[in-house]
């Protein structure tokens, strides 16, 4: 490998840390939502059932 292609190839795994870094937090946030949805349904679920099972 000439210097030119280790430069170029440490040049470009730079440039795709950069991008990793800076997407990763989306990715993380976008999780996490969908991971308090699931919860947020399954509550409302488990109160409708409950309150309708005890009130009828």
């Amino acid at each position: 490998m000439t210097s030119a292609q280790t430069e170029g190839l440490i040049g470009m795994l730079t440039v795709l840390a950069i991008l990793v870094l800076l997407v990763l937090p989306s990715v993380i946030g976008i999780v996490h939502d969908k991971r308090v949805d699931r919860q947020i349904r399954r509550a409302q679920r488990r109160y409708f059932t409950t309150t309708a099972t005890h009130h009828s």
